[in-house]
């Protein structure tokens, strides 16, 4: 007997795997296929093309009033629908579009930055300081294995970034010692996990398969892993995934708070921070866009905006 064929949103996260998409990515895309299929009153996607594409998009415009970032993400998981699942090519969308507006990243002074730092507590404490003194990407923080954090060579190896990418970057070292420490405790946290039985974490891509004990390596484990075991949604392994990012996120919030920044911020500005810095110090934008993992320079050149210390360094006539 043939088994039935898988549903619609199966066959989605299907060919999201296959293509090693991030498991964000794959919540966000069947999100959106999903929304797609019940504004078009649960239609399926076969039956339908690019006139229900652009209706949709264009109530995402006019009638949600999204962002264009967001209306952009709709349009990728419903072009990856149509071309890796359906098999279908849909070209020419032509619908009202969200404008993108022209962004000037929110940057904090140092003594801001280190006064947000202080008020974060514990490990969140600890992370924000990789943020802000590595230039990490939130994510890219909390995914940290500890074989990616070389002590002697003083760098930290961010692997699978964005865009698939990795790169190397700086480890500060006013952190190393107390990531030293924090990296003690975790490991004896991964003893007692062991000795109940767990211990294991989940490898990229088919690791698992080639290496069959190293996911219990402690070369393996999350430098900043979850106060808890979970089942991982992918796999079904009951294992200690890395800190959710929501925790530092809401630590960075009641953080500036604290300390009445009248600037509107979150984890990432500490990256856009850490940019602008090391161009007030004097180093060239090729260092950062390395350090940054930018694939062009263009990407990197709006952190000079502060250079010119606004009004492009004319001086007011309220001031000659």
């Amino acid at each position: 007997m043939q088994p039935p064929p898988k549903k619609l949103l199966d066959q989605v996260r299907d060919a999201i795997r296959l293509k090693h998409y991030a498991y964000r990515t794959e919540e966000t895309y069947v999100q959106w296929i999903r929304r797609y299929i019940l504004f078009h009153n649960k239609r399926h996607p076969r039956e339908m093309g690019k006139a229900e594409i652009e209706a949709f998009l264009t109530h995402l415009a006019v009638e949600g009033q999204v962002s264009a970032s967001t209306q952009n993400q709709a349009l990728s998981a419903l072009l990856f629908l149509y071309r890796e699942v359906l098999d279908l090519e849909v070209a020419g969308i032509d619908a009202v579009r969200a404008k993108r507006p022209q962004y000037v990243p929110t940057v904090l002074t140092k003594q801001e930055a280190i006064a947000v730092i202080q008020q974060c507590d514990g490990v969140y404490q600890l992370v924000v300081k990789l943020l802000y003194g590595s230039g990490l990407r939130l994510i890219e923080g909390l995914r940290l294995r500890v074989k990616d954090v070389d002590f002697a060579q003083q760098q930290i190896v961010v692997r699978d970034g964005k865009g698939g990418k990795s790169r190397v970057t700086m480890l500060p070292a006013s952190v190393a010692a107390e990531l030293r420490d924090h990296l003690v405790g975790v490991q004896r946290q991964h003893q007692r996990d062991l000795s109940r039985g767990f211990g294991a974490v989940n490898l990229p891509f088919a690791l698992e398969r080639k290496y069959p004990n190293a996911n219990r390596e402690w070369l393996w484990q999350y430098v900043f892993p979850s106060g808890s075991i979970a089942k991982d949604p992918r796999s079904g392994l009951m294992c200690r995934h890395h800190l959710h990012a929501s925790g530092v996120q809401k630590a960075v919030k009641q953080a500036a708070r604290a300390v009445r920044l009248t600037k509107r911020i979150g984890c990432h500005t500490f990256r856009h921070s850490f940019a602008t810095h090391l161009l007030e110090n004097g180093y060239d934008i090729r260092t950062i866009q390395e350090l940054l993992g930018h694939k062009d320079v263009k990407t990197t050149m709006i952190y000079t905006h502060v250079l010119n210390r606004g009004g492009r360094g004319v001086q007011s006539p309220l001031d000659g």
